[in-house]
């Protein structure tokens, strides 16, 4: 088995080690002697060490000028040489059990791919109720958060990867396109329960809640424009960290 982590990241100096120390923990505790990794940063533009700080981890970086997240994740795939791609947010912390939970849906042979509910340390009661909303739809859905996302590389390029038309909730397209590629060929797109992973809820301490209710109503009911211009997403794209 080859796997390929993908790691999208803008201005995440602050992130970028955990995220790839705990990579580099979660397989050094992996007894799988047949299985070959390689982990790749795509530097989506950044301003700050983010690059410099994954070089010098051992990760290997790739340069995406254009600040798009699922744009971000789809160069990283255009590099990555596995038969297997993790992609997994620079703010979240990978597991040894996660992991061991990722290789063995992949070595069940039954999965296109995979999925993980999350764990968010710190939220406010209302944060709290979206994250269980959001986690229940997830499993109900099928749609993979985009903190952490596995499929097979060979359907991930025939599905066509990421869209690039919209600026979020990439993911959750992919999940289903993914899902329905899989259907016709026996294999289910599965998200993971046993062991959240573990992402950042720094959003919440950086936004408002109005800001925060503010974007959740713009997608919901705005649905086709909000996702095309990422000037209308500014949780994801204002640049604060």
């Amino acid at each position: 088995m080859h796997l390929s982590i993908v790691i999208p990241a803008f201005n995440e100096e602050r992130l970028i080690e955990r995220c790839l120390q705990s990579i580099d923990s979660a397989f050094a505790a992996t007894r799988n002697p047949g299985l070959i990794s390689e982990v790749i940063v795509v530097d989506n533009n950044s301003t700050d060490r983010t690059a410099h700080l994954a070089r010098q981890a051992g990760a290997q970086v790739v340069f995406e000028s254009i600040n798009q997240i699922g744009r971000a994740r789809n160069t990283g795939a255009a590099h990555a040489t596995g038969d297997w791609l993790l992609f997994l947010d620079a703010d979240s912390v990978l597991s040894r059990e996660l992991l061991g939970d990722i290789l063995s849906a992949i070595e069940s042979g039954t999965c296109v791919g995979c999925g993980s509910t999350l764990s968010m340390q710190g939220l406010p009661w209302w944060a709290h109720g979206i994250l269980k909303l959001w986690t229940g739809l997830s499993i109900t859905l099928g749609w993979a958060a985009g903190a952490l996302l596995v499929c097979r590389l060979d359907a991930f390029r025939e599905v066509g990867g990421f869209d690039q038309e919209i600026y979020a909730l990439e993911e959750v397209r992919l999940s289903a396109q993914l899902r329905q590629w899989g259907r016709q060929r026996g294999l289910r797109f599965v998200i993971l329960t046993k062991h959240p992973l573990e992402t950042s809820s720094r959003k919440v301490a950086l936004y408002s809640n109005r800001e925060i209710a503010g974007q959740i109503l713009r997608v919901l009911f705005r649905r086709r424009r909000t996702l095309q211009d990422k000037t209308q997403l500014s949780v994801w794209y204002d640049g604060r960290r």
